[in-house]
């Protein structure tokens, strides 16, 4: 059986739009009938040629202000008279052993990466109730599904977005919200990712370890792309998911399933 995918007449807002999971994101949405809202702290000028092929609208938005949160879906309704899929994708990584966190780091890792996402839910549940419901994504990661040492606060930052996800599904289901969460990791070519990989002493061998820690990674010998992400998003906002909330998918090649077999 063949399904397609149609969102036609439907607008969608992607936080952290510029580059990545959301930049690919915006784009899937848009090629399949989407108005989106590449909603950004900043915007990148090599975006501006596909994006204006795709009328995908450049939004300055910095999601640790709920007030730029607010203003944002307000002008995606002003544009079209509706919101119905919003997907917060923006994040930030906190790579520091707790005795080294200041209250500067945590703030900016909660307030990014969790505040952003709730109070872009909070802002989203009136414009979608008024049009019969509509699919928010909460873009978590790996380390939502699994603590990890390295970064405590960025995992307890994914940790809670993926309990948020679960409790704002229960508090929205009558209103036809459906809220679920992606949970990615390795995935090459984002911001975050490489800004990891020219901190490294040795990228390569860097490279090399995140590849080897997800099992199907390793199967074949690359990290997760940014479409592939994207293509899961878009399943979760499509009507194919009318019965999907509260999940938190594992885009992550076996990462999170424990320690993985060894490398041949």
């Amino acid at each position: 059986m063949t399904v397609t995918i149609d969102l036609s007449g439907r607008t969608a807002i992607v936080t952290g739009a510029s580059n990545g999971i959301g930049r690919a994101t915006a784009i899937l949405l848009a090629e399949h009938g989407a108005t989106v809202l590449a909603a950004d702290f900043q915007q990148a000028r090599e975006n501006a040629e596909r994006f204006g092929e795709l009328g995908i609208v450049d939004l300055p938005c910095d999601v640790r202000r709920e007030t730029e949160l607010s203003s944002a879906i307000d002008q995606a309704v002003k544009r079209t008279g509706r919101l119905d899929i919003l997907v917060n994708n923006a994040g930030i990584g906190m790579v520091k052993p707790v005795e080294e966190v200041t209250e500067e780091d945590w703030d900016a890792c909660i307030d990014t990466n969790l505040k952003g996402a709730f109070f872009g839910c909070r802002h989203a549940v009136r414009p979608m109730r008024a049009t019969g419901g509509g699919a928010i994504v909460n873009m978590s990661s790996n380390a939502g599904l699994l603590p990890r040492s390295h970064d405590p606060i960025y995992s307890i930052s994914k940790l809670a977005l993926v309990g948020m996800t679960r409790s704002l599904a229960l508090c929205l289901a009558p209103d036809r919200i459906r809220v679920n969460a992606v949970c990615p990791g390795p995935v090459g070519d984002t911001a975050m990712m490489n800004a990891d990989l020219e901190s490294a002493t040795d990228p390569d061998a860097m490279t090399r370890a995140m590849i080897a820690a997800s099992p199907l990674a390793a199967a074949w010998d690359r990290m997760i792309s940014p479409e592939e992400i994207a293509a899961s998003v878009l399943f979760l906002v499509s009507d194919q998911a009318a019965m999907v909330t509260g999940t938190a998918i594992g885009i992550d090649g076996g990462k999170s399933l424990g320690v993985p077999p060894p490398v041949n």
